[in-house]
């Protein structure tokens, strides 16, 4: 990850709590320690937040909590090629009159501009995904309620809710922090603790992962690899990550990188 970019992921959590660890900010990153450990002294130095012992603290702390992980605007920089491709092949998995749930996300959001001309009701918990559906097509859309975060653009609530807990989907379709022998990894309880009751309403799973998902690690697990149907990745997967999954049960989907993809600027 490019310097400017951690500097924004590093700024973004330390809004997100009190203080946040050199460790969880590797974890977000991917960098080193003594990397991590540069860029608090950096930015503290340039009046951006406060280094404190073993982490960083925000300058002046929001009174609502932020959450854990890389801002929208940094992940959707970041892997754009495949997350394309791997959008438009898991958007080929929907048929007309099927109820899904599309987590919000980067790489999920990309699944929009190959829907367009189906005929689905879609939950979603983003903001971006469910106004660019309600504009481009003539789908169905369903939001819950919660609290806006906007650095991930995502709507969560720890409460669930009445129209979460009734909408049942045939797939749902969503991201990951990371996937391993354990499961997928997410990097904040609140996010873990929304998906959970989003999972529980869909018949099959469907994980929207880059190959470099494989290399990423978190402190939680949102659910093993036992209860995903699917893995849609790109050509960049390793032999012992598709191993992985054969072993598990897990069906892998690998997109064409070379097919072109057409996006249509809206529906008539």
């Amino acid at each position: 990850m490019h310097e400017t970019e951690r500097h924004r992921v590093i700024l973004s959590a330390a809004q997100s709590r009190p203080v946040v660890t050199v460790a969880e900010l590797c974890e977000v990153t991917g960098s080193s320690e003594a990397t991590i450990r540069r860029d608090i002294a950096s930015l503290d130095e340039q009046g951006k937040l406060r280094r404190v012992r073993g982490g960083a603290e925000a300058l002046n702390p929001p009174s609502q909590r932020g959450l854990i992980g890389r801002p929208y605007s940094v992940n959707e920089t970041i892997n754009i090629a495949q997350k394309h491709a791997i959008a438009r092949l898991a958007a080929e998995m929907c048929s007309d009159g099927e109820p899904i749930i599309i987590n919000g996300g980067t790489t999920t959001f990309q699944m929009v501009h190959h829907l367009t001309d189906k005929r689905i009701s879609v939950f979603t918990n983003s903001f971006s995904i469910a106004e660019f559906l309600i504009h481009h097509s003539r789908n169905s859309v369903v939001i819950p309620g919660g609290t806006i975060y906007r650095e991930q653009n995502v709507i969560l609530s720890p409460f669930g809710g009445v129209v979460a807990s009734h909408f049942y989907a045939k797939r749902m379709f969503i991201g990951c922090q990371g996937i391993g022998p354990h499961g997928l990894m997410e990097a904040d309880p609140m996010v873990v603790q929304s998906e959970l009751a989003l999972i529980d309403q869909a018949e099959e799973l469907v994980v929207l992962a880059d190959s470099s998902k494989f290399s990423g690690r978190s402190s939680l697990i949102l659910c093993g690899l036992e209860r995903i149907s699917a893995v849609v990745t790109d050509s960049g997967i390793r032999d012992e990550d598709r191993q992985m999954l054969e072993t598990a049960g897990v069906r892998l989907l690998v997109a064409d990188m070379t097919t072109q993809v057409n996006r249509p600027a809206s529906v008539a």
